[in-house]
């Protein structure tokens, strides 16, 4: 897991970088939070790893190339990913780093 503790997405538009670490997220589950707000990228069962908003109910972001059955369980598939946010959608790629 050491490999898999931290990663960056990149928005290929404009180079601009968000970073995730790996949490526990609530009693048991666990996923990779972004350092500068409460949003998680978590792993579900028939959807794979996305980003969810639960309040909304909505799918913000999940990998673009990567079926659902392909992915590992314990860590988001790196390459290409795509979020949507209201009218707007972005293009990023997901790399994993050593911990910062």
């Amino acid at each position: 897991m050491d490999g898999f503790k931290y990663f960056e997405l990149i928005r290929l538009s404009d180079d601009l970088v968000y970073q995730f670490d790996f949490q526990e997220k609530s009693e048991g589950i666990f996923g990779y939070k972004r350092r500068d707000q409460d949003l998680w990228i978590t792993h579900q069962v028939d959807l794979g790893w996305i980003a969810f908003d639960q309040e909304s109910n909505a799918i913000l972001g999940k990998p673009w190339e990567t079926l659902p059955g392909d992915q590992s369980l314990s860590h988001p598939p790196e390459g290409i990913w795509v979020s949507r946010k209201g009218s707007k959608s972005y293009v990023y790629e997901l790399r994993y780093l050593k911990s910062k």
